[in-house]
């Protein structure tokens, strides 16, 4: 199984009223990840290389990174937080 890690950042993105909805994502994206076939069904999106983000609905996204056996998750927010993440890295 692959393994889960949340930075410093991407906990203080996280709301408190969001917490049970990216818990729930994080476990689909554990089980899900490196299975093409189910890709689909988890609102998954390359962004660059090694670098994905995961839906947990229509205005929340998880950004994550991916290593062998890893997924780092970084950030968190709406499309334009997102998309202002992405210019600062």
């Amino acid at each position: 199984m692959i393994s889960l890690e949340t930075t410093k950042r991407f906990r203080k993105c996280v709301p408190e009223g969001r917490r049970a909805e990216v818990a729930a994502a994080l476990r689909r994206e554990q089980q899900g990840f490196g299975q093409p076939h189910v890709h689909s069904g988890l609102g998954l999106r390359k962004l660059g290389p090694n670098l994905f983000e995961c839906r947990t609905d229509r205005g929340w996204r998880l950004v994550f990174v991916a290593a062998k056996g890893l997924l780092t998750f970084d950030f968190a927010g709406n499309h334009d937080e997102v998309q202002s993440y992405l210019r600062g890295r």
